[in-house]
């Protein structure tokens, strides 16, 4: 009898020894394919039952130096030295329910005042009151998850989290712009990750002096083939080789019913299709080799804020995922008349924000390097260098920028109900 017991105490513990060694060998996976813009600037989803009845603080901050060395007549240089910090409390009254109250707060390395307006340009419009110290802002996020399906109200997951390609959206934008607020659903299968959202930048009183002003957007990742892991943004198949399909779409509309000012409505949009290609290599220098290539849209349905009506553009990258902290890509992007990128990189569009002059025919190719190091989970300090070359007009000019960050999420358990 004593030796049956023991039998089946050994059983049980090389049963969870292996569970322990499958979980672990996810986790290290989707460390190890995982990109510095990913590690510094997304956040998980998914609801982690561990914390139901749990009130806890947590700590999200990201410190940042960055210098761009532009030239040409597409943008002027500037330089980003400062950090956005946000402090919030978290409580998960049901496995299916989490609750998130706080405030974030950009300070920008050298100034006292900031203009209280939308922290992405949104042109005819800015603010004409300023705050002191720094630009602060309130923070609240109510998310309900089913089997599948997340559903975000309040402060979105945003930025980096919506997986849009470089050309849509310039990663840049995770240290400046204001935090994401509206509607958002996140959807899951085997085989697809959807993202639907809409982010409300400006909201309009009775009489205002400005335009109404939201986003809408969203993002699927097809990924055909046979897999009994559920697709999300933060992990992939464990195939050797893996093809997707990302479909991107991203409107912005200025108006309101209340427009007392006469202003135009403005509606422009960006959509991009494509194929990609993922060859986990999984060797002790080349992890893994991605390659893409997206064709894009631009579409002016209504006002006259472009020069132009439409645009088309080709996107071809290839990304290099070297030992545990490193990956180097190589991309080039090019136009034959017009295109306009809402949030992308200034490169990847025509029309000059230096000027307002719209240059037609573009070129651009790319280089970057990218580091990163994670100390534990929720401290990633990361590095990044990238060359862009442009082709415009019998016109060539090359442009440099640098970076270092540090990313920073404690989190402290106050008490379980």
């Amino acid at each position: 009898m004593l030796r049956l017991r023991f039998t089946k105490k050994v059983m049980l513990f090389r049963r969870l020894r292996y569970l322990l060694l499958f979980q672990f060998s996810i986790f290290n996976f989707q460390l190890t394919f995982a990109q510095m813009w990913e590690h510094l600037a997304t956040s998980p989803y998914r609801l982690d039952t561990a914390d139901v009845r749990a009130l806890k603080v947590e700590l999200e901050s990201i410190s940042f130096f960055r210098d761009n060395e532009f030239s040409g007549r597409l943008a002027d240089g500037y330089s980003l030295p400062g950090l956005w910090v946000q402090p919030k409390l978290t409580y998960m009254p049901l496995r299916q329910i989490k609750l998130e109250l706080g405030l974030q707060a950009l300070i920008f390395n050298g100034a006292n005042r900031y203009p209280n307006y939308v922290y992405h340009d949104i042109a005819l419009w800015k603010g004409n009151q300023y705050t002191s110290g720094a630009h602060l802002l309130p923070w609240f996020r109510a998310q309900a998850d089913f089997r599948r399906l997340s559903i975000v109200l309040g402060n979105i997951y945003g930025g980096q989290n919506h997986g849009l390609i470089e050309p849509l959206f310039n990663p840049e934008t995770n240290l400046t712009q204001d935090p994401e607020m509206g509607f958002q659903l996140l959807w899951d299968r085997p085989h697809l990750h959807a993202d639907i959202w809409l982010n409300w930048q400006s909201y309009i009183f009775r009489e205002d002096t400005h335009q109404e002003a939201f986003t809408v957007g969203t993002t699927w990742r097809i990924m055909p083939g046979k897999s009994n892991v559920q697709c999300s943004m933060f992990n992939v198949q464990r195939s050797k080789v893996n093809v997707y399909l990302p479909i991107q779409l991203v409107a912005q509309h200025r108006g309101g019913e209340q427009n007392v000012w006469n202003r135009n409505v403005q509606t422009i949009w960006n959509a991009s299709a494509g194929v990609g290609l993922r060859w986990n290599v999984g060797k002790r220098v080349l992890k893994s080799l991605t390659m893409e290539l997206d064709g894009m849209f631009s579409y002016q349905q209504t006002g006259h804020l472009w020069p132009f009506k439409s645009g088309v553009a080709g996107y071809a990258s290839v990304r290099l995922g070297l030992w545990q902290f490193l990956d180097t890509g190589l991309s080039f992007f090019a136009t034959p008349r017009h295109f306009v990128s809402l949030y992308g990189n200034h490169f990847y569009s025509t029309l000059s924000v230096k000027d307002g002059v719209d240059y037609g025919k573009l070129q651009t190719a790319a280089l970057h390097v990218r580091f990163h190091h994670t100390f534990a989970r929720g401290y990633t300090l990361g590095a990044d260098a990238e060359a862009f070359q442009t082709w415009q007009s019998h016109k060539s000019d090359l442009s440099f920028s640098f970076g270092i960050y540090l990313r920073v999420n404690p989190s402290f358990l106050i008490k379980r109900f």
